[in-house]
């Protein structure tokens, strides 16, 4: 039966810039950076530590999409449309402090929510994602 997601695809507009976004300010890990025969690039990269989630960064234009929809698609990237997910963290004021240091943009500081603390951060590609410390991990 399903048990999780093990990868989750993040478009990206650049996928050498997204690398280095990825593994520079955000500390991830390489885990697959393979060029395919029909011009895909299968490249992964994960949180450090976590051996059961990547993200997987896919240009639109060098995927299984055809070109009008990969247009589509990048426009929807650039304009910041689009949210792959939500990032956990066990810190989310300290980390969020740390990756400012790096550079790393965000759309919205740490606030209090009622399901614990969250920050809006963007990648390199426009794509934003929820960083949220849980209420479960909450420090008392």
């Amino acid at each position: 039966m399903i048990n999780g997601i093990r990868i989750v695809s993040v478009w990206v507009l650049d996928q050498d810039s997204a690398l280095e976004f990825y593994t520079t300010k955000l500390g991830f890990e390489v885990t697959n950076d393979v060029k395919l025969d029909n011009g895909m690039r299968w490249l992964t990269v994960r949180p450090p530590g976590n051996t059961d989630q990547e993200f997987v960064l896919m240009d639109p234009s060098h995927s299984m999409l055809d070109a009008g929809t990969a247009e589509q698609v990048r426009a929807l990237v650039a304009k910041g449309a689009l949210s792959p997910g939500v990032m956990s963290t066990s810190d989310c004021r300290g980390d969020y402090e740390k990756l400012v240091a790096r550079g790393v943009e965000f759309l919205q500081p740490p606030a209090e929510r009622p399901y614990g603390i969250e920050a809006l951060l963007r990648d390199d590609s426009g794509n934003w994602f929820s960083f949220t410390q849980h209420a479960g991990t909450m420090r008392q």
